[in-house]
């Protein structure tokens, strides 16, 4: 009866090991082609360069403000029957009738003036009328140039200030971008070595299983000549069950892995992948001096904090503004009308309009002066806060420096005790069969085997995993001494 049971689980596994092999010819994948693929395919990927290329359009809209601006404006046309409201010369009021077409046009051209933050704007227009209900006269007046001058005055500079700030926004945007391409390839890094890992347990199952099932169809030999007791076959017979449930176990997680690597680099679902162990590392240790040099003049970290510094700048600069308000208004041009189009132009008038407004509160009850201090403090809020995190970032660099370059040797002693840990059960096993150690001193050396293989593998993917991020931090390619860099108008575009 255990004889039919051992080959109805043998049938059993192998069925499933034939399954999984008919699915589809599987696809070698090896780390730089899962990172290169995320990269181009991911939807983290996408995310990173939608979010850049809304920084550019408004870089650009930001461009476009400092220079002139036409515009057309006009009304063909307006049309307008109604009464209203008219005061008579003795006091008392009555309602006229308005029965009138109307149409014009406008041609400006502004211009914002960088250095003082006012607007400079020249204008020409043409309007023509005609009152419906008095002959149908027609009436024309046009305004061949007008100057027109828009000036605050002791008010804050918006465009100074958005010279200033939204430059270094449009550069930490870029570099936001580069670090979060970096991250995709980190994540990309992860989803690979947990398929690799999966497939490497799944090859250990296997190679566990049918060392198991030869271990015990040798142990019902023995047992039958009496050279084992009935506690060793049992413990064998253990071993087999625990092997199948680990294999399944182990197909189950293979299969997930899969599946979430595939989704995240958007490759079709019937095609299988066969990731390929790393053949080699990225060599040599880092200097902390020279990657944090890299880090504070590459990455969006050093442009943010440059960013909040000159907002927060603004903000105080702004609010002294807002304590009084003074603005200089002055048009100086020509006009002209008549019953046609071309008198309208010839007859010419100067039109002059000079305007200066200002609004200073008497009593305001301390208003304005705490919008300032209170602008104030947050500057200083904002200075501490820049301060406390410059020094976690440094700190943070040194940290992942010193990990990085402590993982080399660490790579290099679990790929040492995976080799032995492998000879080690391969010796085990050969004793065993001659019966000269128990089972527990096989089971220990498989278990250790085991473990020794899969420290391996996340060694590795330690290695990889703080390469990455060093990159992600720097936007530097310390292999190949480079910046990680990009034509960002092919990105965008």
């Amino acid at each position: 009866m255990r004889y039919i049971d051992n080959i109805v689980i043998a049938a059993t596994t192998l069925m499933s090991i034939f399954f999984i092999a008919q699915r589809g010819e599987a696809r070698t994948i090896t780390l730089d082609e899962a990172v290169i693929t995320a990269r181009a395919n991911s939807v983290d990927a996408a995310v990173a360069l939608n979010q850049l290329r809304t920084s550019y359009w408004s870089y650009r809209t930001y461009r476009a403000d400092l220079l002139p601006e036409v515009t057309f404006n006009a009304t063909v046309p307006s049309y307008r029957k109604s009464y209203s409201a008219y005061q008579l010369d003795d006091g008392s009021f009555t309602f006229v009738r308005n029965n009138y077409m109307q149409m014009n046009g406008e041609i400006s051209v502004k211009q914002c003036i960088w250095l003082t933050g006012g607007s400079l704007s020249l204008n020409t227009s043409l309007d023509w009328l005609r009152q419906l209900d008095s002959g149908t006269a027609n009436r024309f007046m046009s305004v061949p140039v007008a100057l027109t001058l828009n000036q605050p005055i002791f008010g804050v500079n918006h465009v100074k200030w958005n010279r200033r700030i939204e430059p270094i926004r449009y550069e930490e945007a870029k570099a936001q971008f580069f670090s979060s391409s970096e991250q995709v390839a980190l994540s990309a890094v992860g989803y690979f070595f947990d398929l690799l890992m999966a497939k490497e347990n799944l090859g250990i199952a296997r190679q566990n299983y049918a060392n198991s099932k030869k271990l015990h169809e040798v142990a019902i030999a023995k047992r039958e000549m009496g050279q084992i007791s009935r506690n060793d076959l049992l413990q064998l017979e253990l071993n087999l069950l625990n092997a199948e449930s680990s294999l399944t176990d182990r197909e189950s997680n293979y299969r997930a892995a899969m599946f979430a690597l595939k989704s995240f680099l958007d490759i079709e679902d019937d095609e299988d992948l066969e990731p390929a162990v790393p053949d080699e590392v990225p060599a040599g240790e880092l200097n902390y001096a020279e990657v944090l040099d890299k880090a504070l003049a590459n990455n969006s970290f050093s442009r943010q904090i440059r960013r909040r510094q000159l907002e927060a700048d603004y903000e105080v600069a702004r609010a002294k503004g807002n304590m009084r308000q003074i603005n200089l208004f002055a048009q100086v041009g020509f006009s002209g009308t008549a019953d046609n189009a071309n008198e309208a132009y010839r007859l010419l008038k100067d039109n002059q309009v000079v305007e200066l407004g200002f609004s200073i509160p008497l009593i305001d009850w301390g208003k304005r002066k705490g919008q300032v201090k209170m602008a104030e403090n947050n500057r200083k809020v904002v200075e501490s806060r820049i301060r406390k995190e410059q020094m976690e970032f440094n700190q943070d660099i040194f940290i992942l420096v010193e990990r990085y370059n402590n993982q080399h040797r660490q790579l290099e002693i679990s790929q040492r005790a995976d080799t032995i840990a492998a000879a080690r059960y391969h010796t085990n096993l050969e004793t065993f069969l001659v019966g000269k150690i128990s089972t527990l001193d096989l089971n220990d050396s498989q278990l250790s085997k085991d473990e020794s293989r899969q420290a391996m593998i996340n060694q590795m993917y330690l290695y990889w995993r703080y390469y990455y991020q060093i990159r992600s931090l720097t936007l530097w390619d310390f292999a190949k001494n480079s910046g990680i860099d990009s034509d960002l108008v092919k990105i965008i575009k």
